[in-house]
């Protein structure tokens, strides 16, 4: 009888081991369910509209210090020069002054569920940001995402345009814009993400 408890308290031990060394495992696999899953390049979409280049310049910074993927919006009617001269009664003045304006878009974003972060990107039209960067809000789901706004213009701060845009994605996690001047270096750019939080941590 001692024999047989002998060797049932040795399998109960054995089985307590195996279980323990289990749970750990998928503690280490899980990463601990509540934390976020870690961003990398192939998650990271920097998308931009960018009439006059300068915009474009300031994307191209941020996708070569976070090796992201990098999307223009490319509008379905180009603007042209008078398309965007101020206060002429243009194209650009008056999309800005009609909040319905929604310029159609050419092409889309590839596999956009893929994307945790998006940086977006565009110039300041009168205090705000070009209506297409609406119709891009209106075009996708954004739930669980976290968008970091970024903007360039001449002498404008970004202001309230990026918190304007929020209502236009309401479920994902909005980053603090920040506004880029022309010939903006790539090292401002870099110091800028290194500074930056999304969603509760460092990009790096």
């Amino acid at each position: 009888m001692k024999r047989i408890l002998g060797v049932l308290l040795i399998v109960m031990a054995l089985f307590g081991l195996t279980a323990c060394g289990n749970n750990n495992g998928n503690t280490e696999n899980n990463g601990g369910n509540n934390n976020p899953p870690p961003t990398s390049a192939s998650n990271i979409l920097v998308a931009y509209f960018s009439c006059t280049n300068t915009t474009e310049a300031v994307a191209k910074h941020i996708q070569a210090e976070t090796k992201g993927t990098l999307y223009e919006i490319d509008p379905e009617i180009p603007y042209t020069a008078d398309d965007l001269k101020y206060y002429t009664g243009g194209r650009a003045d008056k999309e800005q002054a009609d909040p319905s304006a929604r310029p159609a878009i050419s092409g889309s974003v590839e596999n956009m569920d893929k994307y945790d972060v998006i940086f977006l990107g565009y110039p300041i039209w009168h205090g705000e940001a070009p209506r297409i960067i609406s119709t891009f809000l209106e075009s996708y789901d954004f739930s669980e995402k976290t968008i970091v706004p970024f903007c360039t213009s001449h002498s404008s701060g970004i202001g309230s345009s990026d918190r304007n845009l929020h209502s236009l994605a309401p479920d994902a996690e909005w980053v603090s814009g920040r506004r880029f001047s022309s010939g903006t270096s790539r090292k401002t750019v870099a110091e800028w993400i290194d500074r930056t939080e999304f969603n509760g941590r460092r990009l790096r």
